[in-house]
């Protein structure tokens, strides 16, 4: 399954939710230099989707804001989990 995410770096605080132009918002503190902002919203991709960061692979966007993960064996209702996280501000 893959997913687009709008990511902010060097935010006040982590986040996961909200949605802009069709990609789920991703807020993290880290910032954006030699990957470490990707690997921060990897890691709250994970807890906000309640699975094992191991499933979450960058595969697209590793400099842009529009990121593209792919995220393997996903569990039967992570759709849903996504749409609800999209669904908050």
């Amino acid at each position: 399954m893959r997913i687009s995410i709008h990511a902010t770096a060097s935010a006040r605080q982590n986040h996961v939710g909200g949605c802009h132009d069709d990609a789920l918002r991703v807020s993290v503190t880290a910032v954006a230099d030699k990957g470490k902002a990707n690997k921060a919203i990897a890691k709250a991709l994970s807890k906000a989707m309640a699975i094992k960061p191991s499933q979450i692979e960058l595969i697209g966007g590793q400099t842009n804001r529009r990121k593209v993960f792919q995220i393997s064996d996903p569990p039967v209702d992570l759709a849903v989990r996504i749409e609800d996280l999209m669904n908050q501000s």
